[in-house]
């Protein structure tokens, strides 16, 4: 299985693949369920390389460890999906 940090990757340099539309699914800590968000929200900040930003409805931003990030969706279907 590929890293979550390869796949990301290739979804934002890699033009054919990243054509598609993305969601990535979270496990949020509170809510204790995964929550997906479209990858459009994602923010990969230059100094950071194990998290990324999402921006949120209410325009904050919060910090998303990589480890947390447990599927990825490519057109509603699933592609990636973090073994336990």
């Amino acid at each position: 299985m590929m890293p979550i940090h390869e796949l990301l990757s290739r979804i934002r340099w890699d033009r054919e693949f990243g054509s598609g539309n993305f969601e990535i699914g979270y496990y949020d800590r509170l809510e204790n369920k995964i929550i997906r968000v479209p990858f459009s929200v994602l923010i990969f900040p230059g100094d950071r390389r194990d998290s990324v930003l999402i921006i949120e409805a209410d325009g904050e931003s919060r910090s998303l460890p990589l480890h947390r990030i447990k599927e990825v969706y490519r057109n509603r279907k699933l592609i990636w999906q973090r073994r336990h």
